[in-house]
C-alpha cells in the first residue's frame, strides 16, 4: 500500500473495527499508518462514527470514482487556481457537506453553505448555485431562505443589482453564541424541574447538577467566543490580536 493512496477494503474493515472499539480517529490512523484527516474524512462521508460500514463505504467510493471518470467537470464549478487539484476540491466539498449534515443541517442547505465556504469569489448568486449544484432554482431558493433565517448566510446586491449570498466570518461567532444560549436554556429548564420535583429529592438533585453544569458550559462558551472573536477577522499570515510573532 502506497502512503496517501486510496484506502483498501481491508483498511476500511480495520476502521470499522476501531470505531466499534470506540478508538479515536488518531489511534485508528496510527494503526493504519494514515493521516488522521484521511480517517476522519472517510468516516464522516460514509455514515459517521455510528453508521459506518466498511462494505458500503468501499462500494460508495468505487461509485464516486466511476462517476468522476465518466463525468466531465460540472458547469459553474469553482475553477481551481493553478496548482490545485479539482478532484481533491470536489472530495473536500463532499466531506464538508457531510459534516454539516451530521451537525444537523438538511442536505440541500449543507450543500449551499459548503459552496459559499469554498468559493474564492466570496459570494455566489442563486443562478451560480443552481449551476454548480445542478438543482432546481426552487431548491436553492428554499435553502437560502432557511440559511438566512438561521443567520448562517447574508445577502447583498452587486453592481448589476443581482442578489449575492455570502458567509462572513462572524457566522461562527454567532453560531457559538446561539449554542451557548441553547445550553443556558437547558439550565433554566432544569432549574424549573428542581422547583417542581423538590430540592431534597434524587430527581431534583440530578436536575440541579445538570443546571449547574449547563450554566458553567454556557458561560465558558460565551467567554471563549468573545475572547477569540478577533481571530475570525485576522488574516492567516498575521498573528491574532494580542499575540506577538516569535523572534527569529
Amino acid at each position: 500500500m502506497v502512503p496517501g493512496g486510496r484506502l483498501t477494503q481491508q483498511e476500511r474493515q480495520q476502521i470499522a473495527l476501531g470505531l466499534a472499539d470506540s478508538l479515536a480517529y488518531a489511534e485508528i490512523a496510527r494503526r493504519l499508518d494514515r493521516p488522521t484527516s484521511t480517517i476522519t474524512r472517510e468516516v464522516m462521508r460514509n455514515g459517521g462514527p455510528t453508521g459506518y460500514r466498511a462494505d458500503l463505504a468501499h462500494r460508495a467510493t468505487e461509485r464516486r470514482a466511476h462517476r468522476r471518470a465518466a463525468t466531465p467537470p460540472r458547469p459553474g464549478a469553482p475553477a481551481p487556481a493553478d496548482g490545485r487539484d479539482a478532484v481533491a476540491i470536489r472530495e473536500f466539498e463532499e466531506t464538508l457537506t457531510t459534516l454539516l449534515m451530521h451537525q444537523g443541517l438538511p442536505k440541500m442547505m449543507a450543500r449551499v453553505l459548503t459552496c459559499l465556504f469554498i468559493t474564492d469569489a466570496g459570494s455566489l448568486t442563486a443562478s451560480e448555485l443552481v449551476q454548480h449544484l445542478q438543482v432546481s432554482p426552487a431548491s436553492v431558493s428554499k435553502a437560502v431562505a432557511f440559511l438566512e433565517h438561521q443567520r448562517l448566510i447574508r445577502r447583498t446586491k452587486d453592481d448589476r443589482r443581482r442578489e449575492r449570498y455570502y458567509v462572513d466570518s462572524g457566522v461562527w461567532y454567532q453560531s457559538t453564541v446561539e449554542n451557548a444560549r441553547g445550553v443556558l436554556r437547558m439550565a433554566e429548564t432544569a432549574r424549573q424541574g428542581v422547583a417542581v420535583l423538590g430540592t431534597g429529592t434524587p430527581a431534583g438533585a440530578r436536575l440541579e447538577n445538570i443546571a449547574r453544569y449547563s450554566e458553567f458550559i454556557s458561560e465558558s462558551m460565551l467567554r471563549a467566543a468573545e475572547q477569540a472573536r478577533e481571530v475570525l477577522y485576522t488574516r492567516p499570515e498575521e498573528p491574532p490580536p494580542g499575540v506577538t510573532s516569535p523572534v527569529s
